[in-house]
């Protein structure tokens, strides 16, 4: 059954597109990617010109691993209606084609006919992907010259990574005809140790954490090191667990995803008191009530054969083996060997992905033009006068911080966000 497209309504070229949910015109549909493996894509169709292909496609990516993108990003971050329903400002959907996938398999409303159909792997999740693609491109083959940009969020970024690079090398073998031009990393998951490692001195910096807190995250720290080194993958997840622990006892009033989040006293104590992978999945996985609601009337309105979120779960504790292993080599990989745009972006107020973390992995990777890049200015950048953020270049990688802006760079500061939206397409040029 492999890359055999099963769609909800057939799809005939001379077609947009459907009346989805919300506005816009919109497909939707779902890919067997392996035996018993589906995966869940809907798209909005730009209406910036009178023909969309005119536009990129841009696919977006939720993190977790367990997130929907289809739920989360769409109604959370950047997709036409917000979580209240009303519509959205700074919608990508007003600029290029935006393609939401429910990744990996398992997720929102991507399914599994057996458990054991859930990726275990970086690696399956890409070649997963690649399959999905190809279903896709078989359903509208006229986004096949299209320009293709990967946008990604926390764990999003590590997914994304290998799969521009499995994506790129199915592209040379000439199994998939695709425009791969550009990915965008944000607040990514890329070099886990790194990210955990900069907790301390960061919770330290501004002013969360006392001296007694920096020892307990550094003891806990160093024994994160060790087991990765060892490579104890699964031993190494734990000691995650437990560094997440040590920051809601000792900086209990922090958010992970935006430092200057108001946290009552009683969110704090329910922390506490839960156990530490359904804690950070919760938060993670930005469950909101309404938003379920909000996606029960979806599957009525796309008459979609699943139900949201009814593996995701499962899919962290899948994962739980590669959860802590870095895909730096996979991004040195992207830097050396292709011609796709790498790009990193990283909000200030992130702690989960603090910025100090990510600027060391990226000062650490062994490219070709590594040295020239650390070399290179960083220039802020503005919108309609007012400082928004930095940005760093060299070649093909370039780094962006942003300003007031935690881990959803796009819903905290998406200002920011447009000019970095319109800076990686080339202005959405085709």
């Amino acid at each position: 059954m492999k890359g055999v497209l099963f769609l909800i309504l057939t799809i005939f070229a001379s077609v947009l597109g459907r009346e989805g949910y919300g506005p816009y015109d919109q497909e939707w549909g779902y890919v067997n990617v392996r035996e018993q493996a589906y995966i869940f894509w809907w798209l909005y169709f730009t209406n910036a010109t009178q023909n969309p292909y005119e536009r990129p496609l841009a696919i977006w990516l939720q993190g977790g691993p367990g997130a929907s993108s289809v739920g989360y990003g769409n109604f959370e971050e950047i997709g036409p209606l917000d979580e209240n329903l009303n519509l959205r400002n700074y919608t990508w959907v007003k600029d290029l084609n935006l393609l939401f996938v429910d990744n990996p398999v398992g997720t929102g409303f991507s399914y599994v006919d057996d458990l054991r159909a859930i990726p275990t792997t970086n690696k399956q999740i890409a070649l997963d992907f690649v399959e999905f693609l190809k279903g896709f491109y078989t359903a509208l083959p006229q986004f096949e010259p299209v320009p293709l940009y990967i946008f990604c969020e926390s764990y999003g970024g590590k997914m994304t990574a290998e799969i521009a690079l499995e994506l790129d090398q199915a592209i040379k073998r000439g199994e998939i005809k695709s425009n791969l031009t550009g990915i965008v990393l944000g607040d990514s998951w890329i070099d886990p140790y790194h990210s955990v490692e900069s907790w301390s001195e960061y919770l330290f910096n501004v002013g969360a954490i006392d001296s007694n807190g920096v020892e307990a995250l550094q003891q806990t720290t160093r024994e994160l090191k060790t087991a990765i080194d060892e490579e104890r993958w699964e031993d190494a997840t734990d000691i995650w667990r437990t560094a997440e622990s040590d920051v809601y006892i000792y900086a209990g009033g922090i958010d992970f995803y935006n430092i200057l989040t108001e946290i009552d006293d009683y969110y704090v104590q329910e922390l506490k008191r839960q156990n530490p992978l359904r804690r950070i999945a919760k938060r993670e996985l930005r469950e909101v009530d309404s938003l379920d609601g909000i996606m029960k009337n979806v599957k009525n309105a796309l008459n979609l054969t699943s139900n949201w979120g009814d593996f995701e779960i499962y899919v962290f504790d899948f994962l739980t083996g590669d959860f802590m292993k870095p895909v730096t080599d996979v991004v040195e990989r992207l830097l050396n060997e292709t011609t796709i745009s790498v790009n990193v972006l990283s909000g200030q107020l992130d702690l989960i992905v603090a910025t100090p973390g990510t600027v060391k992995w990226v000062e650490d990777l062994k490219w070709k033009n590594a040295s020239q890049y650390l070399k290179a200015p960083r220039r802020g950048f503005s919108v309609n006068g007012i400082y928004e953020g930095y940005e760093k270049s060299y070649g093909t990688f370039t780094f962006y911080w942003v300003l007031r802006a935690g881990h959803m760079v796009p819903a905290d500061n998406p200002k920011g966000m447009q000019y970095i939206l319109e800076k990686v397409t080339n202005n959405y040029s085709v």
